[in-house]
Formats: structure tokens, sequence, C-alpha cells
């Protein structure tokens, strides 16, 4: 029996104790996803839960590495939610083409990239090489709501 990507991605969130299940949210006049043909931009995801920002604080001082390695999981799956709503399923995923990871850091910080490696070990975890992209991991003086990652992504699909 073939493992479907969206079993994966439900898998690891049980592993990380969370559900992503029903509709995810947005909070202004903006869209969480856009498609344009097989090419699909997703908003940045903070790291929240239900309606809990789960994650918060500045990498460095008020959140360890393992937490925001966490926080970004969190987000990636996030934005797995949104596409597998936008889509039908995860299956209709061709290829992750771009994430992009901002980090809330002190200025001292300079792990963007082991933060961000855990969204790229997840991407590559449900979709297997489609799950290899480009990424920017970049430190930032603040984010919404104080989340301590945001995570953005590009996907293309199989199908217009």
């Amino acid at each position: 029996m073939t493992t479907t990507h969206n079993a994966i991605a439900d898998q690891i969130a049980a592993e990380l104790g969370h559900s992503f299940e029903g509709e995810i949210r947005i909070g202004g006049h903006y869209a969480s996803a856009v498609r344009d043909g097989r090419t699909v931009w997703l908003s940045g995801q903070v790291p929240r839960v239900g309606s809990t920002v789960v994650v918060t604080g500045r990498i460095g001082a008020d959140t360890s590495l393992d937490q925001a390695r966490e926080a970004v999981q969190i987000c990636t799956l996030r934005a797995l939610a949104i596409l597998r709503q936008t889509l039908g399923s995860l299956d209709a995923v061709d290829k992750i083409l771009r994430v992009t990871v901002y980090m809330q850091t002190t200025p001292d910080f300079t792990q963007q990239s082991e933060v961000a490696d855990a969204a790229s070990d997840l991407l590559y975890r449900v979709f297997g090489e489609a799950g290899v992209h480009t990424r920017t991991s970049v430190g930032v003086y603040s984010l919404p709501k104080n989340a301590s990652v945001e995570l953005d992504m590009v996907v293309t699909t199989h199908v217009d």
C-alpha cells in the first residue's frame, strides 16, 4: 500500500502533538494561497495551532534552537494544510520550488540555516526529491504576533 503525502504530513503533525485539521483561517484582506496555473504562492505562516501562536520571542534569548526548529515545522505543516485545502490533496503537488524562513533573532544568532533545515527536512520527508527546493533563511528584528519564525513557500502542481 502506498502512503500518501497527506498521510505522511498527518503522521508528522501527530508526532509533534498537533493537528491541522479543519480550515486554516487568515486575519486580513489577503489570501492564504494564490494559484495561477500550476503555481501556488503561500502567504507567510507563523507557528499557530488553533488560535494560539505557540512559539514566541527572540531566538537566541527567549527561544532555543530546538524550539525554533519545532516552530518552523509547525509553520510548514500549516502551509501544507493550506495546500491541501487549495488543491484537495498534497498528492497534487508536483514540486516545492521555494521556501523562505524569517526568524526573530538576537543580533548574534547565526544558526538561521539550522532552523530552516527543520522545514526542509520535513518537506523532503513528505515529498521526497519533489520536496527539495531553493531557500532563503534570514534573521529579522520582529515578526507578527511576536512569533519566533514565519515561513512562506511557492509550489507547482500536476494540473492547471
